[in-house]
C-alpha cells in the first residue's frame, strides 16, 4: 500500500494501485487524488477535504488553502 498525506488536513492518504497492491490484489479504491486548478496551484486532497470545496463556483487555489 502506498499513502500521501493530502496537503490540506495532512491526514495519511491510502493511494490505490501502486506496486504495494501487485502481490496483495487489494479492491479498495484511492481515498484522494490530485487537483489542477486554472491559477496554476496542484493540490494532493484527501475525499474529505474535495467535499469541503466550494461546488457553486470555480474553486481556487486560495479555497484549498483556506480549508
Amino acid at each position: 500500500m502506498t499513502s500521501e498525506p493530502c496537503e490540506a488536513c495532512g491526514r495519511s492518504v491510502r493511494i490505490a494501485g501502486g506496486i504495494g497492491d501487485f502481490w496483495s490484489f487489494e479492491g479498495q479504491s484511492s481515498g484522494g487524488m490530485t487537483l489542477e486548478f486554472d491559477d496554476g496551484g496542484e493540490y494532493f486532497l484527501c475525499l474529505d477535504c474535495i467535499d469541503r470545496l466550494p461546488d457553486d463556483r470555480e474553486v481556487t487555489s486560495e479555497d484549498v488553502e483556506s480549508l
